[in-house]
């Protein structure tokens, strides 16, 4: 009896041993995925107060929340330039962003994707910013605009076994504000459905991809929230967690009119005064959902690399005792630390919601078909009207189609490896609408920065086989 058990104990010992060592082989991560209504961040004239007491909110914020991809929506509109008067933040304040805010709370994470204001609106303006630890920005797969420009951004997870599989697990994420208004659904439902429409001009169905930001939603039989969830065209189905795959909550559903129903995924608003702290925003507490994170089928149920964490969607700061009270009022709020209740107070009358992914490395190089309908050229748009176009994959020669406005201008052209080490650095003047830059690049993944005169033109990546 006593050898029996000596062998059980050995075979139950091994088995923990190779159950141990295949996970420590193939372990999982995590992506935090965050979306924030930060109430004219940046804008001027101040609305709320000075850019470096609200940089110091965010921080306080995004070291609680520790995202890894983080949308930020209303915010002033960023000047291309000294003589750019139409715009109301500063010249380059998303890097103000990430020195005083985003990296100091977490130091060399983040990084932003190309930043895009074709609509020319000065107070509505989105940046997405990525934990470039985790994620490289590719480009910007759909370019809509409608009032204010709606973006999908391409990225690829930086896969342990990439180099050795050479089977690329990509994330999009769409980021949206769309108008707001009781008797603006028309116009909100025209904007999503140009948004889906420029979608299906470039995928045959939803891959790995998010849908978010502040939707100024009122009930669930909304025209753009029908759009998104309850398309004619299955295809193109995007799901919101607490329905599904949550099943917390069920169709059909009116927060508007029955806020207490909802009271824990209220996102507007964080204020129950109209004065204070200041006269930004809206007031009366926690009464709508605005804001939500939307997924595809492919991540709702995890069929490629990326899924949902059951029940990790969460409003943060909302305990689900905000209704018509603001986030600091009685009974307390313990649901984050004092500081950071504050911090959602003074920053925004916004709540931000949030999800987590659980992401798969991939050890056999098998995965699904990515469903973009032209996955080899990513065209990055940029602020003003410069634009260029990169062909991917490369061969001998990187090759560029550049816009009009960039003809006759001098064009730097940075070409790293995922290390950071750099393999060509060019200066040049674009003499007509198409560059070819020679290139003797071994087989892997680059990274290519274009810049003119007035900036960064585009980040995005390469692929020579």
């Amino acid at each position: 009896m006593s050898k029996i058990r000596t062998v059980t104990a050995f075979l139950l010992l091994m088995v923990s041993f190779c159950t141990i060592n295949n996970t420590s082989l193939a372990q999982t991560d995590t992506l935090r995925v965050m979306t924030y209504n930060v109430l004219n961040y940046g804008s001027y004239p101040l609305c709320q107060g000075p850019n470096s007491v609200y940089n110091a909110y965010l921080e306080t914020i995004v070291q609680y929340a520790n995202p890894d991809i983080l949308g930020l929506v209303k915010m002033g509109a960023i000047k291309t330039g000294p003589s750019d008067f139409s715009y109301t933040a500063a010249i380059d304040f998303q890097d103000s962003i990430l020195q005083y805010a985003l990296n100091a709370a977490y130091p060399g994470r983040f990084n932003y994707c190309t930043m895009t204001n074709s609509a020319r609106n000065s107070t509505d303006f989105s940046i997405l910013f990525y934990n470039q630890q985790k994620l490289g920005f590719i480009g910007i797969t759909c370019h809509y605009v409608n009032t204010t420009d709606f973006n999908t951004y391409k990225f690829y997870y930086k896969d342990p076994n990439l180099g050795t599989t050479h089977d690329t697990t990509y994330l999009y994420v769409t980021l949206n504000h769309d108008i707001s208004g009781s008797g603006n659904e028309s116009q909100r439902g025209a904007q999503i459905a140009g948004e889906m429409a420029q979608i299906g001009t470039h995928f045959t169905h939803l891959a790995n991809m998010i849908n978010m930001g502040d939707f100024n939603l009122r009930y669930s039989t909304e025209p753009v929230y029908q759009t998104l969830t309850a398309p004619a065209d299955t295809n193109f189905r995007y799901f919101d967690p607490p329905y599904y795959p949550d099943a917390v909550l069920t169709y059909p559903s009116n927060w508007d009119a029955s806020p207490s129903s909802f009271a824990a995924y209220l996102t507007t608003s964080t204020r129950q005064s109209a004065s204070v702290p200041n006269s930004c925003g809206t007031s009366g507490g926690g009464k709508n959902w605005y804001d939500h994170i939307l997924l595809s089928r492919w991540i709702a149920s995890g069929l490629n690399y990326i899924s949902y964490i059951p029940h990790s969607y969460r409003t943060i700061g909302n305990d689900g005792n905000r209704t018509g009270i603001s986030i600091n009022d009685a009974p307390t709020n313990t649901s984050a630390p004092p500081a950071v209740i504050n911090a959602l107070f003074q920053m925004s009358n916004k709540y931000p919601v949030m999800l987590d992914l659980l992401v798969t490395p991939n050890t056999t190089g098998v995965s699904l078909v990515d469903p973009e309908v032209t996955p080899s050229s990513v065209t990055a748009v940029e602020q003003g009207e410069e634009r260029v176009t990169i062909v991917d994959p490369v061969g001998t020669a990187i090759i560029l189609h550049i816009s009009d406005d960039l003809i006759g201008k001098k064009i730097s052209i940075d070409c790293t490896d995922m290390l950071g080490r750099s393999h060509i650095h060019e200066l040049i003047v674009a003499g007509n609408g198409t560059l070819q830059v020679p290139c003797s690049l071994a087989p892997g993944i680059y990274a290519v920065k274009i810049a003119s005169d007035n900036g960064i033109i585009c980040r995005t990546i390469i692929t020579k086989y």
